[in-house]
């Protein structure tokens, strides 16, 4: 029982799960929602993202099975591909309540980042539009959030383009270590037309469009006289990331630690996010 549960975990993508989950409790903080509320949707982001992850191990099953995924707990046999379909649907109905505690505007948003993740999941990697649910998923995220106080407060173009850039770059570097895998598969997202080389690149331009919104942004839609000097220091550390970053996907093979890296930048641009507090908020 230990073995099943374990694997059902793993079959959830819990790297990503958790930091998502991360990112939105930190947001929830940085606007100063109450403890309740940030609890509700720390839970309710929680759910909606491992039905997004056990969705995504039951309809790759197959794919990982013939490209013989060592990595991936159904592709090796540790456990159904029926517990974790069963996995994906409670999931994803218990998150539907669940959102509905921080209100309707929050709920709604959160069901659509849900869905996006889902569509990705079941059609779109398999197309041109591969990026648009990470773009639309990540760029709701601070919306999911925002929208959760009382009364409901929409988040500032500048928080959503920071989302949305830092869908771009993990949906890219995310796949570029399985480029090849994929495409025997018949997986043929924006990255792989794109090739290894300029999709690293873009992941990594993104990150740096991403670190740059969040540090200017305030200054720029008028909440902020100038950067604070936390926000320089993070954006300096962003960029090095990106820059890093770029010289691996030219120099090396793609590796996970690409993606690593912009986990690592996503959590010191959260950090910078909940030092912006209320400024997210038009």
């Amino acid at each position: 029982m230990l073995a099943r549960t374990r694997s059902l975990l793993l079959a959830s993508h819990p790297g990503p799960t958790a930091t998502v989950t991360l990112l939105a409790v930190v947001l929830g903080i940085g606007i100063d929602l109450p403890v309740w509320r940030v609890a509700a949707l720390g839970i309710a982001i929680l759910a909606g993202q491992l039905s997004i992850g056990f969705s995504n191990d039951w309809l790759d099953a197959a794919r990982d099975r013939a490209v013989r995924r060592t990595d991936k707990p159904v592709a090796r046999g540790d456990i159904s591909v029926t517990t974790v379909r069963t996995a994906a649907w409670v999931f994803a109905v218990l998150t539907v309540p669940l959102s509905f505690v921080l209100g309707w505007p929050s709920a709604v948003a959160h069901l659509v980042l849900v869905a996006s993740g889902w569509a990705y999941n079941a059609v779109l990697k398999r197309t041109a539009a591969s990026v648009v649910p990470f773009v639309l998923s990540f760029g709701l995220l601070p919306a999911v959030v925002t929208l959760a106080s009382q009364p409901p407060a929409a988040a500032t173009w500048w928080a959503l383009g920071v989302g949305g850039a830092f869908g771009v770059a993990i949906h890219f570097t995310n796949v570029l270590p399985d480029l090849d895998d994929d495409a025997s598969t018949g997986i043929d997202g924006l990255p792989h037309r794109l090739g290894r080389v300029a999709a690293g690149v873009v992941a990594f331009v993104a990150l740096a469009v991403a670190a740059t919104l969040v540090t200017l942004g305030p200054v720029l839609s008028g909440t902020a006289s100038s950067p604070t000097p936390l926000g320089i220091v993070a954006l300096v550390l962003c960029l090095a990331i990106a820059a890093l970053g770029i010289v691996l996907v030219v120099t090396r093979p793609p590796g996970r630690l690409l993606f690593r890296l912009i986990i690592v930048a996503s959590l010191v641009v959260a950090a910078s996010l909940v030092l912006a507090g209320t400024s997210m908020t038009v």
